[in-house]
């Protein structure tokens, strides 16, 4: 396999451009627009070359290449703590219980609270993989990719980690817990406030909206029929989350109602699973499919490798992922089994 995930570089520009219009909208993380993915970039330069330890509130974005034909076909990024510039908001979902004794009976309410719980959080998001490359694990290389990142740089975040997932488009576009709560408050669509929160956040919508606790009943039926659902195209990135460990909490995005689910950093499988071992050679065949990574910060670098054991915490990998990966023997790679 010829594809490879590395750190993103500002000549990468062009390629996210034209991934980012092919969204479909409600993608916040990767919004079609030059200066915002320029500005991403920028950000993900400072990160990368910033050499002491400690948390920042920085950005890394990551492409998945195919070293073949030189062409981007995927994305992802991580946000190494959020709500540090501004609150981040999210909706909780709670349940008010009330008893009438007159009329005997017991009500429940459900309820949307706003809150800053999740501020602190790492997130990782903005995962994008070209449609015709939604095949042989690909996937699961952007997302996993990050986790070893993480790992190999652990002293830049923090404990709990989080991924917000897109919540429900309709074919025309529109969102319908948008309509339903967000956009009785403000003068715009919900493709007008997509544009502006992908270039400028969501920091508007706090601003304006009731502070107050929403009874969900007080929406209509098909904006509470969505609360707390992907977007079609999400629900395999979601249940990839919640086979990496992240469990779904209650939260929800208060832009278009899609689940923020949560995890711990340590707990994942990717990273708790993951080693350090060193390469002792090459081999043209066999061996097991694994995760392999190596480097730090901008010359970080990962890919699917075919491993062999051989003893003492030394391993051998198939020749074509080290060139890829561009190893010789002797260097200190991570790995983690590919399933």
């Amino acid at each position: 396999m010829s594809f490879l995930m590395r750190t993103a570089r500002p000549d990468d520009l062009q390629t996210l451009y034209e991934m980012a219009k092919l969204t479909g909208g409600g993608f916040t993380n990767l919004p079609p627009d030059r200066t915002s993915l320029a500005a991403k970039l920028e950000r993900t330069a400072a990160a990368l070359a910033r050499q002491a330890e400690g948390i920042e509130d920085e950005l890394i974005v990551m492409v998945l290449e195919n070293r073949q034909t030189g062409q981007v076909r995927g994305t992802c990024q991580i946000f190494s703590t959020v709500g540090q510039s501004s609150p981040f908001y999210s909706y909780r979902l709670g349940m008010l219980t009330q008893h009438s004794r007159e009329l005997a009976r017991t009500f429940r309410a459900q309820m949307l609270s706003l809150t800053t719980d999740l501020e602190g959080s790492t997130e990782v998001g903005g995962l994008f993989l070209h449609p015709r490359e939604r095949a042989e694990g690909l996937g699961l290389l952007l997302a996993r990719s990050r986790y070893l990142y993480i790992r190999n740089h652990r002293a830049r975040f923090g404990d709990r980690i989080i991924a917000e997932l897109r919540g429900v488009i309709d074919e025309a576009g529109g969102s319908p817990f948008w309509d339903g709560l967000a956009g009785r408050f403000f003068g715009m669509n919900f493709q007008e406030a997509d544009e502006f929160n992908a270039v400028n956040g969501n920091q508007f919508i706090a601003d304006l909206m009731p502070k107050t606790p929403i009874y969900t009943a007080m929406l209509t039926e098909h904006a509470r029929s969505v609360i707390g659902m992907p977007h079609p195209n999400g629900r395999a990135a979601m249940r990839m989350l919640e086979t990496e460990g992240f469990a779904n909490p209650g939260y929800v995005d208060i832009f278009d109602g899609g689940p923020t689910l949560v995890g711990q950093i340590d707990e994942l499988k990717t990273i708790a699973r993951a080693r350090d071992v060193t390469l002792a050679g090459t081999h043209e065949g066999g061996g097991d499919k694994m995760l392999v990574a190596t480097g730090r910060l901008a010359d970080y670098r990962c890919a699917y490798g075919s491993v062999r054991e051989d003893g003492d915490g030394a391993v051998s990998l198939d020749a074509g992922c080290a060139a890829l990966l561009g190893l010789a023997p002797g260097a200190t790679i991570t790995m983690a089994d590919r399933a």
